[in-house]
């Protein structure tokens, strides 16, 4: 047998492992019940199987159809967004809103294949005033907006 399409092969595998994974766990860690009285486990246990399904047509596609190769992972924008990410947890509390979102923009813009500093700080601003509306004056969040010295 030849893998024709190996993206969607490893595509399909994934959705197959993943599917059965969670079904198997939801059979066997939570009350399945009947169709009329589903019980916690039911739901769980049919998303997996028709996720684990899924998979399978997929698979059976990847070794009838022809597809494009499997493209080289890109470690650099992983890395620049994960750790904007932990930046931006470590810089809310003693930077406060503001300084921890621009920071958190910033160092994700850099793992994109461009870097353009008008249309990032403009990304920037624009996210500092949604943050600043959404969480601090729509929910009442009580995050800091500037370091405390500055308040």
């Amino acid at each position: 047998m030849r893998i024709r399409s190996p993206k969607d092969f490893w595509a399909g595998l994934m959705f197959t492992g993943f599917g059965l994974f969670f079904a198997a766990w939801a059979l066997s860690s939570y009350r399945l019940g009947g169709s009329l009285r589903m019980g916690p486990g039911y739901f769980p246990a049919v998303l997996g199987g028709i996720l684990a399904l899924m998979g399978l047509v997929i698979l059976g596609r990847a070794l009838a159809v022809d597809g494009a190769k499997v493209a080289r992972f890109g470690f650099r924008p992983l890395l620049f967004v994960l750790g904007g990410c932990v930046a931006y947890g470590y810089l809310v509390a003693p930077l406060g809103l503001v300084l921890a979102t621009a920071a958190l923009v910033f160092i994700s813009a850099f793992g994109g294949h461009e870097f353009r500093l008008r249309e990032v700080a403009l990304l920037a601003a624009v996210l500092i005033v949604l943050s600043v509306l959404v969480f601090v004056k729509g929910l009442m969040l009580p995050f800091p907006l500037w370091p405390a010295r500055f308040q």
